[in-house]
């Protein structure tokens, strides 16, 4: 982490309008594809991102719309108005409520509702929270990343810390990489766990589905200690605890000892053992059951030891509720 000015990211500054490039398609070109002549007149862009712009009308020939396949002869006109890809443009910030636990001068805590982005990435360059951060606090424009220091899936809910001023989020990675942070999770996992356990696992890319992540001896080293909450017929609630942050950690380790996440389309796999009155709850719940209830951490400023919870979230309750209600009809 570094603190020099050339790093930092002003987030609200607005792109200059870009203005049009014209060429002549050159003899040398004649009989090419439209998108082969463009990538050769302009070789600093991408193929692809060539193509997006014909795609979209922003590069034509002769003053009018073409086809990335269309021939080209020699001699037509070329206008291109070069369009920023997402992820080069400035985020902006956008009015998205935000569950506030606690904010003061450095930090922020937030209760990460289900469904809410926290950075702007492939398929996701709006409605993110980091988005919605810039709107609540436009000086984080000169904060990193808007101050976010971690992160949770866009499906799992709960608590999140961002960093207000850059000394906040130094001292808060510099926690984090100590592993001083405490992060706990409840989590609804597929089977009845006997006995507390503890997931000493390395994470890392998996090698085939670049979208998942999976136990590999090539990965970063990973922990989860996890204790029993409540047990049900084919399900169990359990407190996971993570003394690393790798990305879906809970949600690979509980997969690779067997015991998936209830609702994980990623990580689960084939159907599981179910008794009768409980599978359309359990297979019909949309998403992954975990929410991060408790964070704490060493407040950056006083030095002090602070801490916070968050309850369950309403679908999170209520699929429990549903259960025991299930189970006690049942019985």
């Amino acid at each position: 982490m570094t603190q020099s000015g050339k790093n930092l990211v002003n987030y609200n500054a607005n792109p200059q309008a870009a203005e049009a490039q014209h060429f002549v398609v050159p003899a040398d070109c004649a009989g090419m594809r439209f998108d082969q002549a463009l990538a050769k007149l302009m070789p600093e862009y991408s193929r692809s991102r060539l193509q997006g712009w014909i795609e979209q009308g922003q590069a034509t020939l002769d003053g009018t719309a073409a086809t990335a396949k269309q021939k080209v002869w020699g001699g037509e006109a070329i206008a291109v108005l070069p369009q920023a890809h997402p992820s080069e443009q400035p985020h902006q910030a956008e009015d998205i409520a935000l569950d506030i636990v606690y904010e003061d001068d450095a930090l922020l805590v937030i209760d990460k509702h289900v469904g809410l982005v926290v950075h702007p990435g492939s398929g996701n360059w709006e409605g993110t929270l980091l988005n919605a951060l810039l709107h609540h606090a436009p000086q984080l424009a000169e904060v990193p990343r808007a101050g976010i220091v971690h992160r949770l899936d866009k499906d799992t809910s709960g608590l999140l810390v961002v960093a207000k001023t850059i000394p906040a989020q130094t001292a808060l990675v510099r926690q984090l990489q100590a592993r001083s942070v405490k992060r706990e999770y409840l989590a609804l996992v597929w089977g009845e766990l006997r006995r507390d356990g503890t997931v000493d696992a390395p994470i890392g890319r998996h090698p085939t589905q670049r979208v998942k992540m999976a136990v590999v001896e090539s990965g970063k080293p990973a922990v989860t200690h996890y204790h029993i909450e409540e047990r049900f017929p084919s399900c169990t609630l359990v407190r996971c605890r993570l003394e690393t942050g790798r990305t879906h950690q809970i949600r690979v380790h509980m997969a690779h000892i067997g015991h998936p996440l209830v609702g994980d389309s990623v990580y689960l796999k084939g159907a599981q053992r179910c008794v009768p009155h409980l599978r359309e709850l359990l297979q019909g719940f949309p998403r992954q059951a975990l929410h991060a209830t408790r964070l704490a951490l060493e407040h950056p400023v006083s030095g002090e030891r602070v801490e916070w919870h968050a309850p369950l979230p309403e679908d999170f309750e209520r699929l429990l509720q549903q259960i025991r209600e299930a189970n006690h009809e049942s019985a």
